[in-house]
């Protein structure tokens, strides 16, 4: 239930715990998957954890994120129930729908910062967008790809930051 990785501001070991996101019956049938479980690390207030991943099918939750969990005592795991304040990361996937648009994305994200994973299929990416990154510049370039049909994009969760730069109202993430 739980794992330990290395804190990056001191190298101390922490406590990570599991966290269950349950899907929407669409997404989890596209997800082939009731739940998409990421790592989540204790905060001073009691049932609320910050987000460790960037998910891959969850909307609205991003790298970092403080979401409020309750105990699921016959899975023995923690279950998300609600989002509580962003870290000012955004989340975006995309589907690799092109041979050899990989390294073209690569070369774009690295450019910005970001950091990603891959699925097992290898053509979905669940990107992690940090608060710094010139978002705006980065969607249009991704945009690009996408508008030649290489790629398909979705924005599951967009910082008040990030946002603001395209001109969309604060209030929807």
């Amino acid at each position: 239930m739980t794992s330990t990785e290395k804190s990056a501001s001191d190298n101390k070991p922490e406590r990570l715990y599991k966290v269950a996101f349950y899907l929407p019956e669409e997404t989890a049938r596209w997800a082939c998957a009731s739940a998409e479980r990421h790592g989540a690390g204790k905060t001073p207030v009691k049932m609320e954890v910050q987000v460790r991943n960037t998910p891959f099918y969850v909307k609205g939750v991003a790298f970092g994120d403080i979401v409020r969990v309750r105990a699921d005592h016959e899975r023995r795991e923690f279950v998300f129930e609600e989002f509580v304040s962003e870290s000012g990361h955004s989340a975006v996937r995309i589907i690799i729908k092109g041979d050899g648009v990989g390294g073209e994305v690569d070369t774009i994200l690295r450019a910005f910062d970001c950091s990603w994973e891959i699925d097992a299929t290898r053509t979905l990416w669940a990107i992690d967008v940090p608060p710094h990154a010139d978002y705006t510049s980065m969607r249009t370039a991704l945009l690009h790809i996408a508008s030649e049909g290489k790629i398909g994009i979705e924005e599951s969760a967009l910082a008040r930051g990030h946002r603001s730069g395209l001109g969309l109202p604060e209030s929807d993430r």
